[in-house]
């Protein structure tokens, strides 16, 4: 399982990467539709919509690798039992705030898709179609965070530190 879940957060940060090449793709097109003088319709979309897919598609693998911002002011002050029980608590709250972005990042694609929602510009992009970036995105993020809560609670999570994190 760990094989398979390590495999999910590193697909998802490649496909954040290919999003990322999508963002220089599309403004390099600007660019040069401007300089060239030729028409990129819809570019400047379709690179909002990139990096949109590129942050979502990032989240599991940043959380797995201790980027996130943590404020670890009341953790650092706290030992033993009360250290592990807020690190629980904290993902816990976490884990559930990710299950719910990832329903409602669901609903929205879904709901875009049943009711055939275009984008309001000239490339009448159909909006399920970046919104299910942003939906995958976040349900592996919500695996993400699950996976954190068990290691947690099994013991053998290791625990993300910033300094570590920059070193890697």
């Amino acid at each position: 399982m760990r094989k398979w879940l390590d495999g999910l957060y590193t697909a998802s940060a490649w496909l954040a990467g290919i999003f990322m090449i999508g963002v220089l793709v599309m403004v390099a097109l600007t660019i040069a539709s401007r300089f060239f003088g030729f028409a990129a319709t819809g570019s400047d979309a379709y690179a909002g919509y990139a990096t949109a897919g590129a942050g979502f598609m990032a989240l599991a693998s940043t959380l797995k690798h201790g980027e996130h911002i943590r404020v670890t002011l009341l953790l650092g002050a706290l030992k033993g039992g009360a250290h592990k029980g807020a690190e629980v608590l904290a993902l816990s709250i976490a884990t559930l705030l990710a299950g719910f972005l990832a329903w409602y990042s669901v609903h929205l694609a879904w709901q875009s898709w049943e009711i055939n929602d275009i984008s309001v510009g000239i490339d009448a992009t159909p909006m399920w179609m970046p919104q299910v970036f942003m939906a995958l995105g976040t349900i592996v993020f919500f695996i993400a965070f699950c996976d954190e809560l068990v290691l947690e609670l099994r013991g053998k999570r290791k625990a993300p530190n910033q300094e570590d994190a920059h070193h890697e």
